[in-house]
C-alpha cells in the first residue's frame, strides 16, 4: 500500500515533465526557437508554469534536458547494437552517418536545433556542442584513432566535413528548396545518392589510411 502511494506521485511528475518535454519540441517545431517562453510552454504542456521551476529548476533547464535528448550525437555511443565496430570504425561510421542524414532530413525538430545553434549564443546550446564532443572524442579515442594512427587521413577532420554536410543537405532541403549540384534531396533516389557518396567518403578514408 505505501508503495502504491508513493508511486502515484512519482508516476504524474514523470507524466508532467515528458508534458514540458513534448512542448518544447511541439514549439521548436512550428515557431522555433523564439517560441520557447516559459508562459508558452506551460500553455502548450497544459500544466502550471510553476512546475517547470518544481521539476527543472528553469525554463532554460528544461531546454538544455529537451536539446539532450533529442540530439542526435549527444544519443550516439560506441556500444550500436546494430554495427560491431571490430573494422576499426568503417561501418559504424557509414551507419551513423546514414542515419543522422535520414534523421535530420525527417525531424523539423532537430533542423531547428542546428539553426538556432546557428543564430544566438545560449548557455544549453554551449552545453549542448560541448556534450556532443566529448560523446564524438570517445568513440574517435576508442575506436579510430589506434586505426589512423600517424596516417596522413585525418579521420576526424573527414568526419567533420560529412556530419557538417549533412546538416546543410537537410536544412537547405527544408528551408531554400530540395536540390543542391542537381541531387533532389527530397526525392528517395537522391537521398540513396547521398548516402552512397558518404559511404564511398568513409571508405576512402579507410582505404587510404
Amino acid at each position: 500500500m505505501v508503495r502504491k502511494a508513493v508511486a502515484g506521485p512519482v508516476r504524474d511528475k514523470n507524466r508532467t515533465k515528458k508534458k514540458l518535454l513534448d512542448a518544447v519540441g511541439n514549439i521548436l517545431k512550428t515557431r522555433g526557437f523564439a517560441g520557447l517562453k516559459i508562459t508558452k510552454i506551460a500553455e502548450t504542456a497544459g500544466v502550471d508554469r510553476k512546475l517547470i521551476y518544481d521539476y527543472f529548476g528553469s525554463t532554460d533547464k528544461l531546454i538544455a534536458e529537451y536539446l539532450h535528448t533529442a540530439d542526435f550525437w549527444s544519443n550516439v555511443n560506441e556500444k550500436n547494437p546494430e554495427v560491431d565496430p571490430g573494422d576499426g570504425g568503417r561501418q559504424l561510421a557509414k551507419h551513423l552517418l546514414r542515419k543522422q542524414f535520414r534523421d535530420m532530413l525527417g525531424s523539423k525538430e532537430l533542423q531547428k536545433i542546428i539553426l538556432w545553434e546557428l543564430s544566438e549564443e545560449r548557455a544549453c546550446l554551449h552545453e549542448l556542442v560541448e556534450r556532443r564532443e566529448v560523446g564524438g572524442e570517445l568513440l574517435f579515442r576508442k575506436i579510430t584513432d589506434p586505426v589512423f594512427g600517424d596516417s596522413d587521413v585525418n579521420f576526424r577532420a573527414v568526419m567533420a566535413v560529412l556530419i557538417s554536410g549533412v546538416y546543410y543537405l537537410s536544412l537547405h532541403s527544408n528551408f531554400n528548396g530540395t536540390e543542391i549540384c542537381g541531387v533532389d534531396t527530397a526525392d528517395a533516389e537522391g537521398q540513396l545518392e547521398i548516402e552512397k557518396a558518404l559511404d564511398r567518403m568513409v571508405d576512402w578514408a579507410f582505404e587510404n589510411r
